[in-house]
């Protein structure tokens, strides 16, 4: 069987690897992603221990509302960074996927947050609803390093090429 050749484009033309190599928001995106996820790591075990132990309420509350800032900050951030590499806010080609189910971890985020101040639910719903967006988020964490993992394999093979030549 012969060997099947990869057809898929570069994530980036080398117009699009300048613009992000030059945008400060490739830095604050890379600053960022590792932050959210600590606090993405530190809400969740305040959420399993209110889960567990029924403790602890205020506290993963404030952790899930802190996560959903940060994750806030890091989907604005990254829509500016998108407009300057890509030439627009959010569903550039390259990262299409990851931006559709990005906007499904903002609703539950945000559906959270309606929850909490709106008071619908108890603090059980609240904290599950809390793990669906985390659930979600984790998934969409995952396309972005894929996609990162990607890109560096496809310069790699570029970088290769061009020695080669």
């Amino acid at each position: 069987m012969g060997r099947i050749e990869e057809t898929t484009q570069p994530l980036y033309t080398p117009e699009e690897r300048v613009r992000r190599d030059a945008s400060p928001w490739t830095l604050v995106q890379g600053v960022l992603a590792p932050i959210q996820f600590v606090v993405f790591l530190v809400s969740l075990g305040f959420v399993l221990n209110y889960l567990a132990t029924g403790e602890g309420f205020a506290t993963a509350t404030a952790s899930v509302v802190i996560k959903t800032l940060v994750l806030y900050t890091i989907m604005v951030t990254g829509c500016v960074w998108e407009k300057e590499v890509f030439g627009r806010y959010l569903f550039a080609p390259a990262f299409y996927w990851e931006d559709m189910f990005s906007m499904l971890v903002l609703a539950l985020h945000t559906a959270y947050l309606a929850a909490v101040f709106a008071g619908l639910g108890d603090g059980t719903f609240q904290m599950l609803l809390a793990l669906a967006a985390y659930a979600a988020y984790v998934v969409n964490a995952v396309q972005f390093v894929m996609k990162l993992r990607a890109a560096r394999k496809q310069e790699a093979r570029m970088a290769g090429g061009m020695r080669a030549a």
